[in-house]
């Protein structure tokens, strides 16, 4: 029976059209992935929950608990050693596909308990919420003294490019999730998320979301993780205020300045530029492998008054006095933008001693065989980007509790 009366102002609950993402859930690599992991299962157990579910409290619950159970069995997955499925333990695919289906599925449900689209739409965002960790306890394995550490990855992207692409950075997510590193100053604990790649997400506050809870729990660490080009891992100097208008996973595109976040304390007005407090020195230094470790220099922008004179736009290593952000050393995509917002939060927050930046990772070659998902040389590149991710992410943590510790 409906549980929400009605107003002439409200928008019946109807099924919803596919998003872009979801329409490509038609493409095999999807059922394929979704096949060979066994989350096909998952996907069906939620289909059958959410129709039976009476009303819309049952509903509610099945969404949060089919949702933590996609996140909970991609971490479990990532800690398997050697696979227990048709795919590699470091694969991300698996929770990307199950979330896009599992969210399919909610999108177009026909279930008389949803009676207004808000609550098909909040359902919706609990979904998208815990599937991707954030919605959740922070660190429950935390004692007294630990160093706490807040990471994100990404999810795959370029899928019009390639359909089958996977993204080190959430491979390393998961990896990392619930972690624990014994150093000589004490041992570390790990927190992760993984990210969409698109901009209406994080105009939502997404990025807040997930670093926000974190930070004011105290976090002692937190760093953002995307891919970059082949064969480099960069530590960045510089986030800039500005979006470039590359296409995102919903084939948006955004160009100018990132928007303030939804619900969260923000600076006074939008810094141009944030730079990293990471401790890249003892990163570049670590002696990872097998890419080269830099921080990265180097941002582009409008000098002072100049904005938006095409011809203005200057590349320099570092930004001028009252310039206008064009692009940080990581770009001018979500990657940057993750950076941005989860730092603008940390000062936003008065989290000034609290060390934070981003790191981009090397990108990963697709199998050869362009009908197949995986191969042994496409599982050997991921797991090596993976595992360096892992070990700077570590090398990082080590120096701050060092340095905390000499205090």
């Amino acid at each position: 029976m409906p549980t929400t009366n009605r107003t002439p102002h409200d928008s019946p609950s109807r099924p919803l059209p596919p998003t872009v993402e979801e329409s490509r859930l038609t493409a095999p690599v999807a059922e394929q992935v979704l096949t060979a992991s066994g989350f096909s299962t998952l996907v069906a157990e939620f289909t059958a929950a959410a129709s039976t579910a009476s009303t819309l409290d049952a509903l509610h619950a099945v969404v949060r608990d089919h949702g933590t159970r996609l996140w909970e069995s991609a971490v479990r997955r990532a800690g398997n050693r050697p696979g227990s499925d048709g795919l590699d333990p470091y694969d991300d695919r698996p929770l990307y596909w199950a979330r896009t289906a599992t969210g399919s599925v909610l999108r177009s449900l026909d279930n008389d308990v949803l009676e207004v689209q808000h609550q098909r739409l909040a359902l919706l965002h609990v979904l998208d919420r815990t599937s991707r960790g954030i919605d959740r306890p922070l660190w429950p394995g935390a004692a007294a003294g630990d160093l706490r550490v807040a990471v994100s990855g990404f999810d795959p992207y370029g899928l019009d490019a390639d359909v089958r692409h996977s993204n080190p950075s959430g491979c390393a997510a998961l990896q990392l999730d619930g972690a624990t590193f014994d150093t000589p100053a004490g041992r570390v604990v790990v927190r992760s998320v993984v990210l969409p790649v698109n901009y209406g997400d994080f105009d939502q506050g997404i990025v807040e979301d997930a670093f926000g809870p974190a930070l004011l729990a105290g976090a002692d660490l937190i760093t953002t993780i995307s891919m970059t080009s082949r064969g480099r891992m960069d530590v960045e100097k510089w986030a800039a205020n500005a979006r470039g208008g590359t296409p995102d996973n919903s084939r948006d595109q955004h160009f100018g300045p990132v928007g303030r976040a939804a619900r969260w304390a923000q600076p006074d007005q939008n810094p141009e530029w944030i730079g990293t407090t990471l401790p890249h020195a003892a990163m570049v230094a670590a002696g990872t492998g097998p890419w080269p470790v830099v921080l990265k220099q180097g941002i582009r922008e409008w000098p002072a008054g100049s904005f938006p004179d095409p011809a203005a736009l200057r590349s320099n290593p570092d930004p001028s006095p009252g310039s206008t952000a064009a692009a940080g050393t990581g770009g001018d995509y979500l990657s940057n933008e993750s950076m941005y917002r989860s730092n603008r939060l940390r000062l936003a927050l008065g989290a000034d001693d609290v060390p934070g930046g981003h790191l981009h990772v090397s990108a990963i070659v697709d199998p050869v065989d362009p009908a197949a998902i995986t191969d042994a040389a496409f599982e050997e590149d991921r797991r090596a980007v993976v595992d360096q991710t892992i070990a700077l992410v570590r090398a990082a943590a080590e120096a701050v509790q060092a340095e905390r510790r000499s205090r």
